[in-house]
């Protein structure tokens, strides 16, 4: 088992690279999951996204969710990554990377990720809406 690979970022997400560093010959199963910008959330037309954090305290929870999932799940390899900054529809905010000997420990660890994610590291989301408001998003807050 390798040291989980977490990162925050300022420029697109690179998903063909988290694949790739969570690649392990004794997994039969890798799997990447990627959180797209869509146009409309809660019946409400987006425009942006926005996304803070402090990122000392960001990596470090990243770091120990990857931690938890690699010993819960099994997994062979764990990446894990945000960006920040301004994002446009389509972009992706997050990308999470799992390998494991079965697809099962796969699909449940980058669920059980994305999930304990959007709960407990501190980033925040602000969604910019067509009309010019724009509404902050904490994390804790599911949507």
């Amino acid at each position: 088992m390798t040291e989980p690979w977490v990162q925050i970022v300022d420029s697109p997400i690179d998903s063909a690279n988290l694949l790739a560093r969570v690649a392990s010959p004794e997994a039969g199963a890798a799997l990447v999951f990627v959180g797209v910008t869509r146009n409309q959330s809660d019946g409400r037309a987006t425009q942006s996204l926005d996304y803070e954090c402090y990122q000392d305290m960001a990596l470090a929870k990243l770091r120990e969710l990857a931690c938890q999932a690699m010993a819960d799940f099994s997994l062979n390899g764990c990446a894990v990554v945000h960006r920040q900054g301004h994002l446009e529809i389509g972009e992706a905010s997050v990308a999470i990377a799992v390998s494991a000997p079965h697809r099962e420990a796969a699909f449940t660890a980058g669920k059980w990720l994305i999930d304990r994610l959007k709960l407990e590291v501190p980033i925040w989301k602000r969604e910019n809406w067509q009309d010019g408001t724009s509404t902050w998003v904490h994390p804790g807050v599911t949507r």
